[in-house]
């Protein structure tokens, strides 16, 4: 991995919309880290005097503040553009580094040009303890099928080559979708091994919003990237499980709802079906199902 002009080894990219609390606990957790890294924000609409505390308490941050919010998604695509290192390191407004060489520690892991991003290891810190994206023990390197969007980091060029994430989705479901297509160009997601990001998941995350895009953004995941015939098989039970899923948080009829949005936008846009090769997409599947899959396997 080389370094670009501007001396930057990776850009933090943090997308904050009225979070100035938890955001200021972020960013003081980036601009901790070592080396020569950069820290970006984009402010998606704010009004609590975020971009001002950021002006005032981290003038070595670059804030982008914009009057009108829409979404992390696209924030974080233009993010990309406004990027000068070549690496680009995400983590939510609600979101902190565990240890000041998170970044550090991880960039070895591109030197390989085989790996086009990385799942880092998090933490929800109100549900427990339990390590997402964790590897398994011992020194050898892994790759799975995706990141989580509050902890990874990708090759900026890879991103912008692929137009970043759909923002059609607008909320959920972007990574797996960047991550597939990512796939298909022959760019493996690998498994970080870091301390823990603490996500702090905000009391102020909007439930009703990812119910109302989940079950939706999942047909549309399929729809767009899988081949025939898998296509039909992961329909069935996306809309099966999101039905139960729905009738579980006794909220069946956003569910439903959110599904025929799916399908609807679905048949809309058919004209813009891209599906991945079925070769692909066994090996998605595969990485889906296991979790964790040495990378030597895949390479073999």
């Amino acid at each position: 991995m080389t370094e670009q002009h501007t001396g930057c080894v990776a850009t933090i990219v943090i997308v904050t919309k009225d979070r100035r609390d938890d955001l200021e606990r972020a960013l003081r957790s980036a601009i901790a880290q070592a080396g020569p890294v950069e820290v970006i924000v984009l402010d998606d609409g704010s009004s609590d005097g975020s971009a001002d505390m950021i002006a005032t308490d981290f003038p070595e941050v670059r804030v982008v503040r914009h009057e009108e919010s829409r979404g992390y998604i696209v924030r974080r695509n233009e993010a990309a553009d406004l990027a000068r290192a070549p690496v680009i390191v995400s983590i939510d407004d609600d979101a902190e580094f565990a240890a000041p060489d998170t970044v550090a520690r991880f960039l070895p892991v591109l030197d390989d040009p085989r790996i086009g991003a990385v799942a880092l290891p998090h933490v929800d810190v109100l549900q427990g303890e339990h390590v997402i994206q964790q590897a398994p023990k011992g020194s050898e390197a892994y790759v799975t099928n995706c990141f989580r969007g509050t902890a990874y980091a990708v090759r900026r060029d890879l991103f912008r080559d692929l137009g970043g994430f759909r923002e059609s989705l607008f909320h959920q479901a972007e990574e797996q979708d960047l991550c597939l297509r990512m796939l298909a160009t022959g760019a493996l997601v690998a498994i970080g091994r870091t301390p823990p990001i603490r996500h702090h998941a905000s009391p102020k995350r909007d439930q009703l919003r990812a119910w109302v895009y989940g079950p939706r953004n999942d047909i549309l995941f399929a729809w767009h990237n899988v081949p025939m015939p898998y296509l039909l098989g992961r329909l069935a039970k996306v809309s099966l499980y999101e039905l139960l899923l729905g009738l579980r948080v006794r909220r069946p009829v956003v569910f439903a709802r959110s599904l025929l949005a799916g399908y609807l936008h679905a048949l809309q846009g058919w004209r813009c079906r891209r599906p991945v090769s079925r070769s692909v997409y066994r090996l998605y599947s595969d990485l889906e199902a296991r979790g964790a899959v040495k990378l030597d396997e895949i390479a073999g």
